[in-house]
């Protein structure tokens, strides 16, 4: 019909795209038939959280079809992965960064008291063949020219230069600058630079009340003993300590140990010799109070009087001990040689010399103020760090002893109750085995499933493997088995496929390099003939013991399983049910939101939201299960990094337990405290006890220090030999345990320690699959304990 309006075609049925999670990947899609309330209430919890789509009306609750719409997996674009390789090597530096400022808070602060670096030898005497005589009899004062030829200086009569020497010290210093100021007398403060790091404001009194500050060396060690390049360092050290103190340097210089001119020896003189080439006034003493010996005052008097009518420069000291005598000592002192009409002054003064104080340049003064603020910073931090490393060692030994305790408990109320003999469960169970390039493993693992004493399913989901892990599985022929194919689309996933396609309301998950023994599945589900058990943990055992990380790896399963687990399975808070070897009633997981792809631990996830949906969580130890530990560090390091930081963001996405009631509460205001504490704090800081007692052995009381170490040592040793017992292990395996805490301890500190960083910085990390050898070939019967 010309000139009229077209017809109206019907637009073509567009096919709505495949659902997906906000990271990319497939979102799985369950179909679900039936109606009634009782449905309506078991699928509410999936429609709320979004991760199912319901189609079709609710009949029954029971899954009969799945759909899953995977996008052909890319290769990451290189610049992609060059930056994640970035990323991750950054947060093992920072990481790295944060245990070596740990180690240099523990020298520094160990140097700046006289632990690290201390040479307490002491020389006492020599021939003075070396020595000129004129030297030997001349005055306190020395000093050199260009040339390196020394001249003897003597303090002029009636004339008295005191001197201080060791400070400053906050306890003793400031008494005798008001001793000075009440006498209106100036004297001359040898100052260590470790002090003046440590009480900088005491130098700038010094210097505001017009004292002279001279050198003693950084940590009052004998020179005489020492190389040059040691001289110089104290000497250097000391001038930066100065700088940033009170912005001087100072060219007057007292040895340690020195006295008199006349004790120079051929050892002592090269030390004097060397010091007055940097440009040094070395100063000496005619009268010695000999305070440091804590004399009665009289005699302190007595000694430092000079005889007749002669000049002197007198040592005291401000610090090194008690020196209440030398305070009262000192007024009384100033006032006697006052009124027999001495005068007062300081060792430059008393030669008519300018003083050896000199303003520092801007460079010096800048890193003596950064030393100085290093040093308050580890005086601030070690009273801090000994308090913690008290609370780990309280935490370590109180934790193994609670877990001891209620493990004894826990083994002691299921003899009571017969738990073995429980009502047999006979309902078949649908085994679901995720395996992504598993080719080595999954033989061995459906080879022991068909040897299962109950009646049982397999299904094999395939996540997309490469190396041919479905073939194999299909041409075992074994019964009861059925492989599903899947693009990669991760672990949760294949284990929502698997539950989408399970035919048993019991379903049991188990890894593809696992092998159970005949009984495991069996024992595995008895603790569901209670209709309140939502969820049931086995125990995973490992079967490549026979290496060193291997036997590590072992002792840290068995005390786990034995007693971890029987703790948090006695207090119902249980945080974890491993992949390795788990059983769920399919109405709780589907309650429970399904498996959830939100965070790297999905074991946990998933065991912390049957708690908040109300299901109780229990713990089997008869059920046990084969599982292929990582043979390499390297592996190690993944593996760990995967479950701890997965740990942490399993904990934050259910933080909301902790202010909820019921079950949810009770997970959150108990099991999320002992998992934070147990699994994240305490280890993040057991290395502290490693450090103090290496710190201890070298630097102080080696005796003391291992004896403390052996002791914790032994309270681990004790826990995990009933640990052993309760599982029927041998005790041989134990003998690696202390090279474990202080190896394997450190490596589990570092992962940890990079997994914080990793949460620290909200980075994101990929599936990281492990690589297998199949070691674990067939189930082994438990050892008989030795």
């Amino acid at each position: 019909m010309s000139g009229g309006r077209p017809p109206r075609l019907p637009r073509p049925r567009r096919r709505p795209p495949a659902p997906r999670r906000q990271d990319g990947a497939p979102r799985t899609v369950f179909r679900l038939t039936g109606s009634g309330r009782r449905a309506a209430r078991l699928t509410g919890r999936l429609r709320a959280t979004g991760r199912l789509r319901l189609r079709g009306r609710l009949r029954v609750p029971a899954l009969n079809k799945t759909e899953t719409r995977a996008p052909k997996p890319r290769p990451p674009k290189l610049r992609t992965v060059k930056l994640r390789k970035l990323r991750t090597r950054t947060r093992m530096v920072l990481a790295l960064a944060t245990l070596l400022a740990l180690v240099c808070t523990l020298l520094l602060d160990g140097y700046l008291h006289a632990e690290v670096g201390n040479d307490a030898r002491v020389y006492r005497s020599h021939a003075s063949r070396t020595v000129p005589d004129r030297l030997r009899k001349g005055g306190p004062v020395i000093t050199f020219d260009r040339k390196g030829k020394a001249t003897e200086h003597a303090i002029p009569s009636k004339t008295i230069a005191l001197t201080f020497d060791d400070g400053p010290d906050p306890r003793w210093t400031p008494e005798i600058l008001d001793v000075l100021r009440r006498h209106k007398v100036r004297g001359t403060f040898f100052v260590l630079g470790q002090m003046v790091v440590r009480h900088p404001e005491l130098v700038r009194r010094m210097r505001a009340a017009g004292h002279e500050v001279g050198v003693h060396t950084f940590s009052h060690v004998d020179l005489s003993y020492q190389g040059k390049g040691r001289m110089d360092r104290e000497l250097a050290q000391s001038q930066l300590a100065l700088a940033g103190a009170a912005g001087i340097t100072s060219s007057l210089f007292r040895a340690p140990y020195a006295s008199k001119v006349r004790a120079l020896d051929d050892r002592t003189w090269p030390v004097q010799q060397h010091i007055g080439s940097k440009g040094y006034i070395s100063a000496f003493v005619d009268t010695d109070s000999e305070d440091w010996q804590r004399p009665p005052v009289k005699e302190i008097i007595q000694n430092a009087t000079p005889e007749g009518r002669k000049g002197a420069s007198v040592l005291f000291h401000d610090a090194g001990g008690n020196r209440a005598r030398t305070v009262t000592a000192l007024g009384l002192y100033i006032e006697r040689m006052q009124k027999k009409g001495y005068s007062f002054t300081t060792v430059t003064g008393a030669l008519g010399a300018h003083s050896a104080n000199h303003p520092a340049h801007t460079l010096p003064i800048w890193e003596g103020r950064a030393l100085i603020w290093a040093a308050v910073f580890t005086h601030s931090a070690l009273p801090a760090l000994m308090a913690l490393l008290g609370l780990v060692g309280f935490s370590v030994i109180g934790r193994l002893l609670l877990m001891v305790v209620l493990a004894w408990w826990h083994r002691r109320s299921r003899e009571r109750r017969r738990w073995s003999r429980v009502q047999e469960v006979t309902d078949p169970v649908s085994v679901i085995v995720p395996a992504y390039n598993e080719k080595e493993c999954i033989a061995n693992t459906l080879k022991s499933l068909s040897a299962a004493t109950h009646p049982i399913e397999i299904l094999v989901v395939d996540d997309g493997s490469t190396d041919g892990t479905a073939d194999i599985a299909e041409a075992m022929g074994l019964p009861n088995v059925r492989v599903l194919r899947q693009a990669n689309a991760g672990k949760p996933a294949a284990l929502n496929r698997g539950i989408a396609h399970a035919s048993h309301e019991l379903i049991v998950m188990m890894d593809g390099d696992t092998v159970f023994e005949p009984t495991t599945i069996r024992e595995l589900v008895r603790p569901f003939a209670d209709s309140r058990v939502g969820a049931v943990a086995g125990n995973a055992k490992v079967g490549n013991r026979g290496k060193l990380i291997g036997a590590w790896q072992h002792i840290e399963y068995v005390m786990g399983f034995n007693l971890d687990r029987r703790m948090y399975d006695l207090l119902r808070c249980m945080p974890t049910i491993p992949g390795a070897i788990g059983a769920f009633r399919r109405r709780a997981l589907l309650e429970a939101g399904g498996m959830s792809a939100d965070t790297l631990a999905e074991d946990t996830d998933i065991t912390i939201a049957l708690h908040r949906a109300g299901w109780q969580v229990v713990y089997q130890e008869h059920a046990r299960a084969w599982t292929e530990a990582p043979s390499s560090l390297g592996q190690l390091w993944k593996q760990r990094y995967r479950w701890s930081y997965g740990t942490m963001q399993a904990l934050w996405k259910h933080r909301r337990s902790l202010i909820d009631r019921g079950p949810s509460g009770r997970f959150g205001r108990v099991g999320m405290p002992l998992v934070v504490l147990f699994q994240i704090l305490t280890p993040l800081c057991a290395p502290l006890i490693d450090l103090f007692t290496l710190y201890g052995v070298i630097f102080l009381d080696p005796v003391r220090s291992l004896l403390a170490w052996g002791a914790l040592l032994l309270v681990q040793l004790l826990g995990a030999a009933y640990a052993f017992r309760l599982d029927r292990e041998g005790y041989r395996a134990l003998a690696v345990l202390p090279l474990q805490q202080i190896a394997y301890r450190q490596l589990m500190y570092l992962v940890l320690l990079h997994s914080c960083v990793t949460a620290a910085t909200g980075a994101l990390l990929p599936w990281q699959k492990l690589k297998r050898t199949g070691e674990v070939e067939t189930p082994r019967a438990p050892e008989a304990v030795r």
